[in-house]
């Protein structure tokens, strides 16, 4: 385990810097590093040259000697001549908040979208960071007007060229995978299933709640997906099929959570798994209730759904872990017509969310009596597997039914409604 010292600019800018440096400390156990000493500094702007001041510098180079620190890590993104100056003056590895972030997303990602989309993400972080490297060393050419390309200079510009060569390949690789998910997207669209999608500050419980959806609904423990107590457990969009008792169902998907100052890139690469959001009937947003920063954490999923252009999908906001938060004035679950305050490590109130999500999902359906020619079994079939059938009778034209169904399914069998 690497030991790391974290260095942070306080702005007085109304950032939460506190909660800032609570999450540089949560990323960097997540990137498995120790963190043996935090420095901070108070500035009405950032040290263009080295982001904090020379003087600070100085005290970081000595406490990163006397604890034997292997790594330093900035609160912030840090400019190229930043970077590059810091190592010169300290000696060690410089790390970013960015670059940390797409480590922790490098050793993640375990399908190849996932993968693809953190290589785009890493190199387009890195390719203007080479520029930058590249047009200091062609100011040093003087005046002569002659040219002064050293190794290190042509070194540059061939990483450059492999970055943009290697970019170019994998956004067609992309854009297949992109076509892949489309396809399905619209193969469940097609089939009329109401689909949530699970959003939220990363670590906020979205997984144990797939999870102990998967567990009392699907019975399949290889549908389960990885829940850890560290940020970014998840990267992959997984969909399940939630089927109740009454053979209503919905969709869920467990999205990659989100994070302040994330990295544009990042949301960038990852907005094709992301659509699961954009195409969604209802986000279930999971806060952890018991961070005392969870309004601001909502808030920036707020801006990150906005970005993704899902801020007009309905939502249900599930204040998850409530039980952890001593002096409540109220018993859980407590549900109200836009938010329920549960466990997510209570079955009793995963059941509550199920009934509120199968209550949000009603308006897509359809009452309606049917009278289904005998000849047609392949309708009768399916509508009594997908359907909520409430009465059925055999009659000599044919099954009546009285049933439940979505507004797709309503569309396709219209014709046999009883008027």
């Amino acid at each position: 385990m690497e030991k790391a010292l974290l260095v942070g600019v306080n702005l007085k800018n109304g950032e939460p810097f506190e909660q800032s440096m609570e999450e540089l400390a949560a990323l960097s156990e997540a990137c498995d590093m120790e963190v043996i000493a935090v420095v901070t500094q108070v500035l009405p702007l950032v040290n263009k040259a080295l982001y904090i001041g020379p003087g600070k510098v100085e005290e970081v180079r000595e406490l990163a000697e006397a604890n034997d620190a292997q790594v330093i890590v900035f609160d912030n993104a840090l400019s190229p001549s930043q970077l590059r100056n810091l190592q010169k003056e300290i000696g060690l590895p410089i790390l970013d908040r960015t670059t940390l972030i797409l480590e922790i997303f490098s050793t993640r990602a375990k399908t190849r979208e996932a993968k693809l989309q953190v290589e785009v993400a890493k190199l387009q972080y890195m390719l203007p960071r080479l520029v930058g490297l590249h047009e200091a060393l062609s100011r040093q050419g003087g005046g002569s007007g002659l040219s002064n390309k050293g190794s290190g200079e042509k070194k540059l510009e061939l990483d450059r060229r492999k970055i943009e060569h290697r970019l170019s390949e994998l956004r067609k690789e992309l854009e297949e995978v992109s076509k892949e998910r489309e396809t399905q997207r619209k193969r469940r669209a097609k089939n009329g299933e109401f689909q949530v999608a699970l959003v939220g500050y990363t670590n906020a419980g979205k997984s144990t709640i797939m999870n102990q959806m998967v567990d009392l609904y699907v019975q399949d423990e290889e549908k389960r997906v990885l829940e850890k107590d560290m940020l970014f457990a998840t990267l992959e969009t997984t969909v399940r099929k939630i089927t109740g008792e009454d053979k209503r169902s919905f969709l869920l998907s467990d999205t990659v959570g989100f994070i302040s100052n994330l990295p544009h890139n990042l949301i960038k690469a990852f907005r094709s798994t992301l659509e699961e959001v954009k195409n969604a009937d209802l986000l279930l947003q999971v806060v952890d209730f018991s961070d005392v920063h969870y309004k601001e954490h909502m808030a920036v999923t707020k801006e990150t759904l906005k970005e993704l252009g899902a801020a007009e999908i309905p939502m249900l906001i599930v204040y998850n872990k409530a039980d952890l938060v001593e002096g409540l004035e109220f018993e859980i679950p407590k549900v109200s017509e836009q938010a329920i305050y549960m466990s997510a490590k209570n079955k009793e109130h995963i059941q509550e969310l199920v009934r509120k999500i199968f209550n949000c999902a009603k308006a897509g359906y359809v009452d309606c009596e049917m009278l289904i020619p005998f000849s047609e079994g392949a309708a009768i079939a399916y509508l009594q597997k997908q359907a909520i059938i409430k009465e059925i009778s055999y009659e000599s034209e044919g099954t009546r039914m009285v049933l439940s169904l979505s507004q797709a399914d309503y569309g396709r069998y219209r014709k046999f409604c009883v008027l």
